[in-house]
This record gives structure tokens, C-alpha cells and sequence, in this order.
């Protein structure tokens, strides 16, 4: 790894579209960014979804680009593999105390050519793909990853070298250890992201049990041209679905789960998984089953809409109280419609895709000073005219981090988090001069 510099204007901590967005933003101004992100590539959830709603527009060609301009701004370093691990006020600034995990593999001299990967005889469940396809032990994350740099996991590496020898840079150093590194910084940016609750969370739905009861990200993954199997097809048996239920709040408006809040995004998501569905499998049957439908945004009602009018998506107003896997792996729904006064009925579908909730990807605990919501995402200090100051001021929150939202409202919140952090660093007079920063 490249050596860090002593001292950044901005630590952005999160390296997902929130992130990138923020890092970009302060970059253009002038300000030196250290993009911090925990997995191997920077993307976050957006790289991996197929398509956003409701314009259907290519998720890959509005991450991918921004990840290259993150990649390969003058202002801006990316430090991925990475974990901070402690911010402590210094004044008006901040120190940073970093951990970079081993990847195994000398970042510099990797030139992604995959030729590691080809020659592994070790299979290990996908994470990009939410385990739905296989990876080698050693593997490049994804098409898109930026860096395109090999990591080698040594939970699944075998040892047997067969990637040492073949590699023509001689980048594998089996012997790399975790290192320790310390920043100075004079704002710091948390864009933590989001992750979902746990598909096992509500038993009776069998999720994490029965492999046709899905996660919306591995649907994601499966409706996606680049995904585990080219086509729509059940996990259990390969067999081209043809009817799919989605069972909304299955991960949230539930105090029994501590999510009693809405996710705002999951009718959405399930609704653009529904129409790309109707227009990937033929004459395939969609079910959703909700409690409410909570289309909020800017021409949301016409996409929801537009599933019902011109899909032919089928909406039932109904409780799902429990899912029974059938011996040919058919999935059995126990239904309370409440369209027709609370009858009880049982429907068969092929898979069903459970919309789980959101949660806070990151918790600040013992790392930063910066208090949370009784929710669990990060409090806003001054929700209504300045929705991204933390706590601690010289932190600014963004995105996800602060509670659900969708990709325009965190891209925005990104900006704004960027703009406080500028003026922060003119207030405080904490920046260092040119001069000063290029001596480092």
C-alpha cells in the first residue's frame, strides 16, 4: 500500500454512493479527501442493484462512473480493506486511527488480470452475489470493482500456491499482516450506508431456511445481466419461476424485531422488482402482499400505478401469518386478506421474496463520539435546517447513516454534508495551507 499522507482536509468514512458523492464534492473545491471504505471495492450497495426506481435507469451506469471520477481524482485517496478505528477530537481537528486489513496481495503491483483467480482450485460462496454463485479463494470482487485488485481470503486459501506462482507481477505476500496507520484530518464525513435485518429474523417465514425465500438483494443479483445465473431462475432446483410473491414489512413496522419504523424504500424496490420480473420471465404471476403502500417520492404513485395498470402486478391487501415449504420445494402462503374481512386462505408460489427492512450498516461506538437516534441511526442535531450535523461538531452525517432513505435523497444529503464540511474548515480555521500540506 502507498503510504498516507500526515494530514487530509476531510475523512470521508464510507465509500458507497453517499460517500463517493461527499468525497467528489469536497475534492472539486479544492480540499484533500481520504475516501475510507471497509470491503475490498468502493460501490456499496448501489453497484450491486440492477436497476433504481422508478426510471429504470441502469444502476451500474450512474455508480460506475462516480467510482471511476472517485478513483481518479487529483484530491482524492481511496484507502479500501480498511476499518477506522478511532476519531478523537484534537482541537477543531481530528486524529484518525486506521486499520487496513491484509488482502494478501501487493496493491500497487496487482494488475488485474485474474490470472490468480483462474488458476484456484478453491470454490467459496459469493458475497456480491449474496451467495447465490461461487468465487475462488482468491478473486478480484466483481467486474466493476474499483481498484481491480486481487484479495485472497484466508478462511477459504488453501496455500498451495498455485497463485504465488503463476502471478507475472509476484504480487501474493502470504505474509502480510494488518497495519496500524494515523491520519490527521480537519472534518470528518460518516456515510456508513445501510444494511437490511436479517432474513431469519421473523422464523415463521422461513427465511434463511428455505432457498426460495429470498432477500430482495439476492433478487437483485439474480435479475441482473452480470448475476449468478444469467436468467431468472429458482435457487432450490434452476426451474424458471412462474408465480412470485413478495411479502412487504417483512423486516420492519414490527416492535418485536426493534424496527418499528418504515424502511421507505421496500414497497418501491419490490414494485421495480416486480415490473423488471413481468419483463424477464414470460407470462410470470406477481403477488405483493401489503399493508400499506407507501409511494412518497416524485412520480412514485405513477410507477406503482403503472405496475398495477400496465404489468398486470397483482396487489393484495393482506397479513402473511406464515410460509410452509412443500416437498417439491413450492412455497405454501397462510394469508388474512384484509380485502375480503380478514379471510384465511392458502396460496402456492414458487419463490417468494421477503422486503426486509432497513438498518444502520455502521455504529459508532467506541470509534467516534457521535450519538445515535433511539432508532439506532446517527441524531441530527438540527433535523430541519442543517439535517447532517452530528454531535460532534466537524462531523457531518449523510445518507442512510441517518435514517432510510433512497439513492436522490442520500445523493443530495451527500452535497450538503460536503458544503458544512467546507465551511467548517474556513470557520475553523483548521485547514492547513498549501504549502504546509504538500510537504507531507
Amino acid at each position: 500500500m502507498q503510504p498516507l499522507k500526515s494530514y487530509y482536509d476531510g475523512v470521508v468514512i464510507g465509500g458507497g454512493i453517499t460517500g463517493m458523492q461527499a468525497a467528489l464534492d469536497l475534492g472539486e473545491q479544492g480540499y484533500e479527501v481520504l475516501l475510507v471504505e471497509r470491503e475490498p471495492s468502493i460501490g456499496g450497495k448501489m453497484i450491486a442493484l440492477n436497476k433504481v426506481f422508478p426510471t429504470l435507469d441502469c444502476s451500474s451506469c450512474i455508480c460506475t462512473p462516480r467510482m471511476a471520477e472517485s478513483a481518479h481524482h487529483s484530491n482524492i485517496r481511496i484507502l479500501t480493506y480498511s476499518e477506522v478505528r478511532r476519531v478523537e477530537k484534537r482541537g477543531k481537528g481530528f486524529s484518525i486511527n486506521l486499520e487496513c486489513k491484509p488482502r494478501y496481495v501487493v496493491e500497487e503491483d496487482c494488475i488485474g488480470c485474474s490470472r490468480c483467480e483462474q488458476v484456484c482450485p478453491v470454490d467459496a460462496p459469493h458475497e456480491f452475489d449474496e451467495k447465490l454463485g461461487a468465487r475462488r479463494a482468491v478473486y478480484i470482487p466483481h467486474g466493476n470493482a474499483i481498484p481491480q485488485v486481487a484479495v485472497l481470503d484466508a478462511n477459504y486459501c488453501t496455500f498451495c500456491g498455485k497463485c504465488e506462482k503463476i502471478c507475472p507481477t509476484n504480487c501474493i505476500d502470504f505474509a502480510q499482516l494488518p497495519t496500524q496507520e494515523k491520519v490527521e484530518a480537519g472534518t470528518v464525513i460518516v456515510a456508513t450506508g445501510l444494511k437490511t435485518t436479517p432474513i431469519d429474523a421473523k422464523p415463521e417465514y422461513g427465511g434463511g431456511k428455505f432457498l426460495n425465500v429470498m432477500d430482495p438483494m439476492a433478487m437483485e443479483r439474480v435479475q441482473s445481466s452480470n448475476g449468478p445465473y444469467g436468467r431468472v431462475l429458482r435457487p432450490s432446483d434452476g426451474k424458471v419461476p412462474k408465480s412470485i410473491a413478495y411479502v412487504q414489512c417483512a423486516g420492519s413496522r414490527d416492535e418485536t424485531l426493534g424496527v418499528p419504523y418504515c424502511s421507505r424504500v421496500c414497497c418501491m424496490y419490490a414494485i421495480k422488482q416486480a415490473i423488471l420480473l413481468k419483463h424477464l420471465v414470460q407470462d410470470l404471476d406477481i403477488t405483493i402482499y401489503y399493508m400499506d403502500i407507501r409511494a412518497f417520492g416524485k412520480n412514485f404513485e405513477q410507477f406503482y400505478r403503472r405496475a398495477i395498470e400496465e404489468e398486470g402486478v397483482k396487489f393484495v391487501k393482506a397479513k402473511v401469518a406464515k410460509i410452509i415449504e412443500q416437498p417439491n420445494k413450492d412455497l405454501l402462503l397462510r394469508v388474512e386478506d384484509m380485502e375480503h374481512g380478514g379471510v384465511r386462505r392458502e396460496v402456492r408460489h414458487d419463490i417468494v421474496v421477503l422486503s426486509l427492512g432497513t438498518l444502520p450498516a455502521w455504529h459508532a461506538a467506541g470509534v467516534i463520539d457521535i450519538a445515535e437516534a433511539s432508532d439506532g441511526f446517527f441524531e441530527c442535531v438540527a433535523q430541519k435546517i442543517s439535517p447532517t450535523r452530528s454531535t460532534m461538531d466537524g462531523v457531518f452525517i449523510a445518507g442512510v447513516a441517518t435514517g432510510p432513505k433512497d439513492i436522490p435523497d442520500s445523493i443530495v444529503e451527500a452535497g450538503a454534508a460536503a458544503m458544512e464540511a467546507a465551511m467548517y474548515l474556513e470557520r475553523s480555521g483548521v485547514r492547513r495551507p498549501v504549502a504546509e500540506v504538500a510537504a507531507y
